[in-house]
């Protein structure tokens, strides 16, 4: 417990810009004593992202006295800052209405997103509380696959005629009171409401008022369905330099945009998604309790004993040669693990190729020839110094000249798999980023182990 005089201490400067060490301790401070009011004070000086971040900081107790004291306030943005496990605690604390009426305030996917976090029937209560054209947008956009653009795309947007002219619709945007917060391009429809082209906001602006819209010169329009991917959305924004792009129907109509701020949101999302499951950790849960954290990370370390079982059974056929030569098992261990950090490097290289469209069928064998040149470079030269070391250590040139051949075989077999393991998932359908790591590490095991062994059997023996 802290005293009142800590809190004071802490809590000193009137305006911190930011979330700083010192805030969260001066609004720890105040909470610990119960002056929740000015732990509230303190944190209203942040931007909503940083009183997101502040509150997955605090204690689950801390918290939930923080959020009972700001709630009659509480920005809808700031749920959308959460992290899925911390918003769920938040929303127990707020009423069906309170929960209805930040929903209300948010953008149609964001408002997805937070819906999804509630069971269902408390999710279709609050739906059928909302306005009907909020029910009718948020409904739709629940029937879409997760992750595809037709939950991420935007409902509101500003589109025009293309026989308009610019007076005219600058004067509809003057006068409409239901436009996005936000919009960088007016979106020209034909009778059908399918997108023709885009004109950016400021081009309108700077254009004489009798100009006609189609006079106008309009950005190359990319249009994308409303189920694909959101992972391949983003690819489009990054490819094509975006800032925003139109949704269209299996008809080519019109259905909403996807704006730049999401796809940012996507890129990390999708960058950390693949960051966990090279670890092999199906997502972030720094904030979940002991027993989930354990059961999500469980298959993985199950696979991953299988696969070091089959390495020891390798090793196993081997026992008479370590019993009568011991080097073999001071130095069977460099070989796999020198096969598996080569296998990593190119492994992790390769992923993220795949990810941003840099290796395709046109060109992976290629890459495969380049990665395998490489590896063979780096194993001739380790065997080298594998050679050395082993004939230092223990006096016996062949022993050396094994461990460096082994060497050289583990290392190339490391590359290989490094790019024929995620190429092959990848083919299949699977995601490389989810299994690769465990199926190259016991590639590089078994070789190596093999190889060294065998080599040292057949010859020393």
């Amino acid at each position: 417990m802290t005293d009142n005089t800590s809190y004071e201490q802490h809590a000193s400067p009137e305006v911190i810009p930011g979330l700083t060490d010192e805030l969260i301790w001066a609004i720890r401070a105040a909470l610990d004593v119960g002056a929740t009011t000015e732990a509230a004070a303190l944190a209203s000086t942040l931007h909503v992202a940083d009183q997101a971040d502040l509150l997955e900081q605090l204690g689950k107790e801390q918290r939930a006295a923080l959020v009972l004291e700001i709630r009659s306030e509480l920005d809808p943005q700031l749920l959308t800052h959460l992290d899925g496990v911390v918003r769920g605690e938040v929303l127990e604390q707020l009423s069906p209405e309170e929960i209805g009426a930040a929903i209300a305030e948010l953008e149609t996917d964001d408002a997805i997103d937070l819906l999804e976090d509630l069971e269902k029937p408390k999710r279709k209560a609050l739906i059928k509380a909302l306005p009907v054209p909020d029910r009718v947008a948020i409904e739709q956009g629940l029937t879409y696959p997760e992750d595809s653009a037709g939950r991420l795309m935007q409902r509101q947007l500003v589109v025009a005629p293309a026989f308009w002219t610019v007076g005219q619709t600058i004067d509809y945007l003057r006068a409409d009171g239901d436009l996005p917060d936000e919009f960088y391009d007016i979106y020209i429809v034909d009778p059908k409401f399918r997108p023709v082209g885009s004109i950016p906001l400021s081009r309108i602006l700077r254009s004489k008022r009798k100009v006609h819209l189609n006079e106008l010169v309009m950005k190359e329009l990319h249009t994308v369905p409303v189920d694909m991917d959101q992972e391949d959305v983003s690819f489009r924004f990054s490819q094509y330099d975006l800032i925003s792009m139109p949704v269209v129907d299996s008809d080519g109509r019109l259905l909403g945009v996807i704006t730049i701020d999401d796809v940012v949101e996507v890129i990390e999302e999708e960058a950390e998604e693949d960051i966990l499951r090279l670890g092999g950790v199906s997502e972030t849960d720094i904030f979940a309790s002991p027993i989930k954290t354990s059961v999500r990370r469980f298959p993985w370390l199950l696979i991953n004993l299988a696969t070091a079982v089959l390495a020891s059974i390798v090793i196993a056929q081997f026992e008479g040669a370590i019993s009568q030569v011991v080097a073999l098992a001071v130095l069977m261990p460099i070989v796999a693990s020198m096969g598996g950090n080569a296998g990593t490097q190119t492994l992790t290289v390769v992923v993220r190729a795949l990810a941003v469209r840099e290796v395709t069928a046109a060109n992976a064998f290629r890459v495969l020839l380049k990665e395998t040149l490489a590896g063979s470079i780096n194993g001739l030269l380790f065997m080298a110094a594998g050679l050395a070391v082993a004939f230092l250590w223990y006096g016996d040139p062949l022993l050396g000249l094994l461990f460096g051949i082994a060497m050289v075989t583990t290392l190339v077999a490391g590359v290989l798999a490094g790019v024929c393991i995620p190429l092959l998932l990848d083919k299949l359908g699977f995601d490389p980023a989810v299994s690769s790591g465990v199926f190259l590490t016991t590639v590089t095991d078994v070789v190596g182990f093999f190889s060294f062994l065998g080599l040292a059997a057949y010859y020393l023996l």
